[in-house]
């Protein structure tokens, strides 16, 4: 049995966002460490020609519902931001910036870049958005984080991570691997418990 749980997820992905309420503690049930991966879906839509669920007609508007259905379920707060979908890149940027350095407090600059997205509903598409979440989350100058998005080493360091995911099959967000077992949508979490407790 893998000793990790490998959890991708895009930072505009509300159902990204449901997920990630939940996984540590999935983790934790079962003596395991749940390894964030940001990644950038966008990249996978070109390979698989989807498109952002809530643009999709029909099914946008049965998602937007049960966004709202499931948050409330979950017991967290939950509002699109008005622009929407947005560019995660600065976001999933920032987080490598900090799990280089600081893994847990990164898990916190996710956590602090979700609520901000689809708790409050506001903007964290910009990179001087990013970098004050990350100085008031993590005590950081926002003029490092600033600093640190433009670093073409930590622009090549994303391009990579993101390659990586679409290589081990990352088509969507979230995404969940329990050893080489693949698990996509929130509402696999159940499986996901359900295989580490011995699977089928």
């Amino acid at each position: 049995m893998a000793d990790q749980l490998d959890f991708y997820f895009d930072f505009s992905s509300p159902y990204g966002y449901l997920a990630a309420q939940e996984i540590d503690a999935l983790a934790v049930r079962h003596s395991l460490t749940a390894r964030w991966h940001p990644t950038l879906i966008g990249a996978a839509f070109k390979q698989t020609g989807s498109q952002p669920l809530l643009g999709v007609p029909m099914k946008g508007d049965y998602a937007q519902h049960d966004l709202g259905r499931t948050a409330r379920r979950l017991g967290v707060p939950f509002q699109l931001p008005k622009a929407f979908p947005f560019m995660a890149v600065a976001s999933a940027r920032a987080f490598y910036w900090r799990a280089a350095t600081d893994e847990a407090d990164a898990k916190k600059l996710a956590k602090a870049l979700y609520r901000t997205a689809f708790a409050d509903g506001a903007d964290i598409s910009s990179a001087q958005s990013v970098a004050e979440i990350a100085s008031a989350t993590c005590g950081v100058s926002a003029d490092d984080v600033l600093a640190a998005l433009n670093d073409p080493q930590l622009k090549d360091l994303l391009r990579n991570e993101v390659n990586a995911a679409l290589e081990r099959g990352v088509f969507g967000s979230p995404f969940i691997f329990v050893g080489d077992e693949a698990f996509w949508g929130f509402d696999r979490l159940p499986d996901v418990e359900a295989w580490l407790e011995g699977g089928w």
